[in-house]
């Protein structure tokens, strides 16, 4: 074993920072023995250098981040202060001056990830990013490396442990958004502004990031469609009990029939309960990989929190050292195949429309005409109504989405048709 240590600076040290540091120190020879030389902890770069941060010497706290990544002695840069700047600058200087990086930052990849990548591979350096997506789940490197050989078609999952937490609570209480969403924040799971996580902007980060890596192509955060899950009500999760489903907000990344196009969305949808991912309860997380010789694959795990997110940075830790001390890189950027990235009006899928309709003959009819004059399949329909007014639930066959907007405008304009209360996607089936 090498005896001279390899040299880590960290940028960030608040719940996942302060745990990489803490499993560093406490793991120390068992990560020395794994990698085949000791790591140190060179520096620590923070905003509030006053506070106490329990088992980091005080000597190696800096608010001077720049200057950490600078020193030239760092052999690798963990950087988990979040957000695009000044992360994407410190981890381009980190390259500039001879360190591999590993990351957590989602908004960062998904945004800006072929340039990192270009960064890193024009100063002969590693990026890996386990962190960035579900937490403590394996998920970049079996996408990245053990099935290089496969092609996937289709990845299908739950990557925010908050809204999963919420939309499980509305299922099993029959409680409302807003309680839930207040149950979730008095827990911890749910920051005090939540739009990030409900709104399906976290979720569709990972979605970018995952896409670009299943299907070789590059897939910006602007590319994913992104639909937030605060209109989900109580009735919409009765509706879905009657059909055999429940709700969960997806990340959808999928190769179109042909093979010439992908998609990446974000929405809550109803899957049936006997999909895998319909048994995902509380914070967890869980994705679901179709692809040509694998078949069907399940990642399930937490997908967030200081330790679990902490065992992936340190997981991609050891192996940018191993390729430190063997003088290698690891994977970079696959976007080869370059496929085109299609917008959500060629998404092809199955719909749940409720209505609020007049209670008289003709207007099951009347609906049922609008949906064929725009080329949408109707499933089933449910009707109940009473005292003048009534209910009509829809269920179509796969349909484009397209197609779906322009039925909605056109029911929307009959005289019958008093609202529509939802409209939901189906998944999974």
């Amino acid at each position: 074993m090498r005896t001279r240590p390899l040299k880590v600076a960290l940028l960030g040290c608040g719940v996942v920072g302060s745990e990489v540091a803490r499993i560093m120190t406490t793991h120390a020879d068992d990560l020395a023995a794994r990698i085949g030389a000791p790591v140190e902890l060179a520096g620590v770069a923070v905003r509030r250098p006053s506070k106490v941060r329990e088992g980091i010497d005080p000597g190696l706290v800096t608010t001077d981040a720049t200057a950490l990544v600078k020193r030239g002695d760092i052999d690798v840069v963990v950087e988990v202060i979040g957000g695009i700047e000044p992360a994407r600058t410190l981890i381009t200087t980190a390259f500039e001056h001879g360190a591999s990086v590993v990351s957590a930052n989602k908004a960062l990849l998904a945004q800006d990830g072929a340039a990192l990548h270009a960064a890193a591979g024009e100063h002969g350096r590693d990026l890996y990013y386990e962190a960035a997506v579900a937490g403590a789940i394996p998920l970049i490197r079996p996408l990245r490396e053990s099935l290089a050989g496969d092609k996937v078609n289709r990845v299908l999952g739950i990557v925010n442990g908050t809204t999963n937490f919420i939309l499980d609570k509305m299922d099993s209480t029959g409680a409302g958004y807003q309680e839930a969403l207040d149950e979730a924040t008095a827990l911890g799971y749910a920051e005090a502004d939540p739009t990030a996580d409900v709104e399906g902007f976290d979720a569709a980060a990972k979605a970018a990031i995952l896409a670009g890596i299943s299907f070789h192509t590059r897939v910006r955060l602007d590319d994913v469609y992104r639909e937030g899950m605060t209109e989900v009500t109580a009735a919409d999760f009765r509706s879905a009990k009657e059909m055999g489903c429940t709700i969960k907000l997806l990340a959808i990344c999928e190769r179109s029939a042909d093979g010439t196009s992908v998609t990446a969305r974000v929405h809550p949808a109803m899957i049936p309960l006997t999909h895998p991912l319909a048994s995902v309860r509380g914070a967890y997380n869980a994705v679901f990989v179709e692809s040509d010789a694998a078949g069907q694959l399940m990642f399930y795990g937490p997908g967030a929190g200081g330790s679990p997110t902490a065992s992936a940075v340190l997981g991609d830790l050891v192996a940018v050292c191993r390729n430190r001390l063997n003088g290698t890189t690891g994977p970079g950027e696959s976007a080869y195949a370059d496929l085109t990235v299609s917008p959500m009006g060629q998404v092809v899928t199955r719909y749940h429309i409720s209505l609020d309709v007049a209670d008289k003959p003709g207007v099951l009819a009347q609906v049922a005409t609008v949906f064929a004059e725009h080329g949408v399949s109707i499933d089933t329909v449910r009707q109940q109504g009473k005292d003048g007014e009534a209910s009509l639930v829809v269920v179509t066959h796969r349909a484009y989405d397209a197609s779906l907007s322009g039925t909605v405008e056109a029911l929307r304009k009959l005289d019958t048709v008093r609202g529509v209360a939802s409209i939901m996607r189906v998944e999974g089936e």
